[in-house]
């Protein structure tokens, strides 16, 4: 199992879920978060002072799937979340030891 971690720009949010549906995955977990990269912020003029914004609004987005998903998952976040410019985010993918589903105390793959 692997657990796929996406930071992508916060309007892009509904063109992931529904790709990431369309191929079948049904489960997800979103936060909202700031950050930078390359990208690095931005400056802004709020009453004729001009201030620099450091952390730029995200949306990071949790699923855990099966090993044979990953590449699929990817796939679909990277066609949905792409805009071509600066900022568009980031993808990683780590390992995942155990789940346990709290409910029903299934595990793994059937906490899926």
């Amino acid at each position: 199992m692997k657990k796929i971690e996406a930071i992508i720009k916060p309007f892009k949010l509904d063109d992931v879920r529904e790709a990431l549906q369309e191929i079948g995955i049904t489960g997800m977990t979103s936060t909202e978060v700031k950050g930078f990269g390359r990208q690095k912020g931005h400056t802004e003029l709020y009453r004729g002072a001009e201030y620099v914004i450091d952390f730029l609004p995200k949306i990071k987005i949790d699923i855990v799937v099966a090993e044979d998903d990953v590449d699929r998952c990817i796939e679909a976040i990277t066609q949905a979340a792409r805009t071509g410019k600066i900022g568009d985010g980031k993808i990683f993918v780590l390992p995942v030891e155990r789940i346990v589903r709290i409910r029903t105390g299934e595990e793994d793959m059937d906490a899926i």
